[in-house]
Order: structure tokens, then C-alpha cells, then sequence
């Protein structure tokens, strides 16, 4: 299963049932479980470990060093889970010591041709990030956020779950859960309904959380007032759970 042009590390563990391109090189420290598929011309360093059944297509960069100007060769690493698509020029950094050390990918993530996730990012499960997207360094994603093509987030930036980033958006604040961000720099703009709707969401749940974004952007309520507000409706409409907690754990301010 592996291209006799491909250059493997001999302490690379790759699964026997593993696809290897032609020119690939992977690099010592590197775990590779069973059901991926790595195309042609990719490169691949660790420490690396690499779930099950993710796919990258050629040319891609896992795993190599931090583009971070104190990074001194500490042996941080990059951690992906399962069925994840890497698709042509994705470059993912492995961490900085000062970041905890790791980056993080979660599951069944599209990451488009010339993404880039920077070191010590954590990306959660079911994310696209379409062409050209760019992650800057400790950034979290959290589960089913889109990024549009050109989107890129400043480093230490959240973007709650749900959320939608326009193409071109440029964020530098942190993104609430459910919320569609748009503009340079990014502003609210709306509710991600339609995302909500192919994820299972009902009628009542996606009106709570448009009711959610009325009052913490269209009230003219202090913030600290509006999820007073937010806090009162949790018991009843659980969805916004995650909403609340996402402003409490907000650092760099959220986008208003």
C-alpha cells in the first residue's frame, strides 16, 4: 500500500492498510492508524499521531514546526482524530510549549485546499474551513463552525459552536455559538438558521436562539444585563446553555 518512491521513517508506525502516494515523506515520530489515505507529494512530520481514516491529498503539510519565532525545537506535537480531509496545500503546525504544547483536530473536519491551522490550535468536530482559511496561533473552533473561503481569525480567538464566518471575514473578537459573523473586522449579522435546520434543530429551538440574539445585539442591554436575560431562560430552553457559557469564558471580548 505504499508507493515504492514514498520515504518513510523507519520509526514511523503506519497501519498496514495505509495509502502512501509516490514522493511522500514521513518523518520519525509519526503514528498513522488504520483506513487513511495519503496522497502524493505530502509531508508529514511529528510527533504526529493521525486517527483513523483521514484523507490527504497531495501536497498537503502536517505536522511540522510552529511558525512561531520562540519556538527553540521543543518536542511539541500535532494530534488529529478520525476521517478528517486534508485537501491540497493544507498546512497544519504541530504546538508551542507556551501553548500547551499540542494542536488539536477533532473528527470528520473539511479542511479545503490552502487552509492553514496554526500551532496550538484546537479544532472541534464537524467543521469546514473552505479555501484559503486561515487559523492563527491558540485558536478553538468549536463543533460545526464554517469559515467561508479567505476567512481568517486572530490568534487567541474562540469561534463558539455553530457559528458561520462569512468568506473574507476577518475576526479579531471572539464569536458566539450560533451566530453568523460577516465585515473586516467581523460584526454580527444574523443566526446561522439554516445550518441549525440540517443539524436537527426544530422550529422552537432555532426561534429561542433568534430570540437569544435580539437580546444580546439588537436590545441595546449592557452585555453583562443581556446574559442576565440569557441565564434566565436556560432552564427552559436548554440551547442557549452553550451560549451563556461561551460569553462567560470569553477573553478576548466578544464581536459587537
Amino acid at each position: 500500500m505504499i508507493d515504492p518512491l514514498a520515504s518513510i521513517a523507519a520509526s514511523a508506525k503506519i497501519a498496514a492498510d495505509v495509502v502512501v502516494g509516490a514522493y511522500t515523506t514521513i518523518g520519525p515520530d509519526v503514528e498513522i492508524a488504520s483506513g487513511c489515505h495519503i496522497g502524493s507529494h505530502a509531508v508529514i512530520k511529528g510527533p504526529t499521531r493521525i486517527g483513523t481514516n483521514n484523507k490527504i491529498f497531495q501536497f498537503a503539510s502536517i505536522g511540522d514546526a510552529p511558525q512561531d519565532k520562540k519556538y527553540a525545537g521543543e518536542p511539541t506535537r500535532l494530534e488529529i482524530g478520525n476521517d478528517n480531509v486534508f485537501r491540497e496545500f493544507t498546512t497544519m503546525n504541530r504546538g508551542t510549549v507556551a501553548g500547551g504544547g499540542v494542536t488539536r483536530i477533532g473528527n470528520d473536519n473539511l479542511f479545503m485546499a490552502y487552509t492553514h491551522v496554526a500551532h496550538d490550535c484546537v479544532v472541534g468536530d464537524h467543521c469546514v474551513l473552505a479555501n484559503h482559511a486561515t487559523l492563527g496561533g491558540h485558536v478553538h473552533l468549536g463543533d460545526w463552525v464554517i469559515m467561508g473561503g479567505y476567512a481568517a481569525i486572530h490568534q487567541f480567538t474562540k469561534v463558539g459552536a455553530h457559528a458561520f464566518l462569512a468568506n473574507n471575514t476577518a475576526v479579531t473578537r471572539d464569536v458566539p455559538p450560533y451566530v453568523m459573523a460577516v465585515g473586516q473586522p467581523s460584526v454580527p449579522h444574523s443566526v446561522n438558521a439554516e445550518g441549525l435546520k440540517r443539524r436537527g434543530f426544530d422550529t422552537a429551538q432555532i426561534r429561542n436562539i433568534k430570540n437569544a440574539f435580539r437580546i444580546l445585539y439588537r436590545s441595546d442591554l449592557r452585555l453583562a444585563d443581556a446574559v442576565t436575560q440569557l441565564k434566565e431562560r436556560v432552564s427552559s430552553q436548554p440551547e442557549l446553555a452553550i451560549l451563556v457559557d461561551f460569553i462567560g469564558e470569553s477573553t478576548r471580548s466578544l464581536i459587537r
